[in-house]
Parts: C-alpha cells; sequence; structure tokens
C-alpha cells in the first residue's frame, strides 16, 4: 500500500497543477501589458480537470500494438490565447485590473490546496504517532 498515492492526494496534485498554469499565464499577461499585439493567456481549468480525470480511469491492457489505445490524451496545451479583442490602440489585449483580479483568486485557490494538502499529511502524522 503506497500511503502518497491516494485519490484525494491525487486530485489535489492536479488542483495544483492546475493553479500553478493559471499563474504562470496571469504573469505573463503582467509581464507583457505594455508589449505591441501581446494577446492574453488563459487556462481552461476544464480541459486540466478533463485531463486529470482520463488519468485515473480504468486503464485497458494493450495486447497488440496496433490496437488503439484505450485511453488516449488530447495532447494538447489548456493555455489559451485570447484573440478576439483589443483593449489598447497598439493591439494588447490585456486588462490590467482583470489580470489582478484572476492573480488573488488564483492565490486563495492555491492556498486552500495547500491547506488540504498539509491537512491530509498531519492526519497521517497523526495516525503515525498513534493518535496523539
Amino acid at each position: 500500500m503506497n500511503l502518497f498515492s491516494s485519490s484525494t492526494l491525487s486530485a489535489l496534485e492536479k488542483g495544483l497543477y492546475g493553479a500553478s498554469l493559471q499563474q504562470r499565464a496571469i504573469s505573463q499577461n503582467i509581464a507583457n501589458v505594455d508589449t505591441p499585439n501581446y494577446k492574453a493567456k488563459k487556462v481552461n481549468f476544464q480541459k486540466v480537470f478533463d485531463e486529470a480525470l482520463s488519468n485515473t480511469r480504468l486503464q485497458a491492457k494493450q495486447t497488440h500494438e496496433k490496437h488503439i489505445a484505450f485511453n488516449r490524451s488530447q495532447g494538447s496545451s489548456p493555455v489559451e490565447t485570447i484573440r478576439q479583442t483589443a483593449y489598447n490602440h497598439n493591439g494588447n489585449n490585456v486588462d490590467v485590473d482583470l489580470e489582478m483580479t484572476e492573480l488573488a483568486k488564483n492565490q486563495i485557490y492555491y492556498n486552500a490546496l495547500i491547506e488540504r494538502v498539509n491537512g491530509n499529511f498531519n492526519s497521517l502524522q497523526t495516525v503515525i504517532r498513534g493518535g496523539r
């Protein structure tokens, strides 16, 4: 039995991965706020979530290399570029107020996930110590 491979810990890990992708995208957007023709990036959490779920589903044994794989990864990046809008005269579409709001939301989400991970490890530590 592997103590660190629980489904809860795995889901938290995937959530942290998505939050870190979001953090990178927001940071790039803020850093390029004055870059001409820069288009804002956004993480599609639904795509990250779907990939996380597909990795935890039943795995089929492939008996021949020409058989179609049971669980195929989409292989596409969850980071998307927003091209439809242009807020500035230089073709840039980064809205700093929106990005700062998204940054704060993402930080709260990330901190909540970290607290849950710490809670899981604290519970494990309590069990190891014999309930003390």
